[in-house]
């Protein structure tokens, strides 16, 4: 009977420390001439994206941006989808209500500022 609780146990533990499937590297869409890798992981019980790396038309370059947060407290709803968010757009320094859907290797980002919304479609990267 205790073998059979602790394998149980263990079971539940793996199961809940499995990645959440929008984990890892998403890459922006081109916004004022730059875009970003941005890594998304758990935070608590949501999702949060901070920009790991960015370009421009030259290359890669070293952004004022670099580890800031540009998405957070994204919520999983159903599976693929992601609510009650904020998101970032770093050209305009304006937040975001925002709300991610996941479709294979794109991630498509969108977010309002009250009647006005924006959307994106993020590619995985890794």
């Amino acid at each position: 009977m205790k073998t059979t609780m602790i394998a149980a146990a263990l079971m539940l533990a793996a199961a809940a420390a499995q990645a959440d499937p929008v984990e890892g590297v998403w890459q922006t869409e081109v916004d004022d001439g730059a875009y970003a890798h941005v890594a998304i992981a758990p935070c608590g019980p949501a999702i949060c994206g901070t920009i790991a790396r960015t370009f421009n038309a030259s290359g890669e370059y070293k952004s004022e941006n670099l580890g800031k947060p540009i998405v957070w407290d994204m919520r999983p709803g159903d599976p693929g989808q992601y609510r009650d968010g904020k998101i970032w757009q770093p050209s305009t320094g304006k937040v975001y209500s925002s709300k991610m859907a996941l479709s294979g290797d794109n991630l498509k980002v969108s977010g309002c500022v009250g009647p006005f919304c924006k959307a994106q479609t993020w590619r995985r990267v890794n």
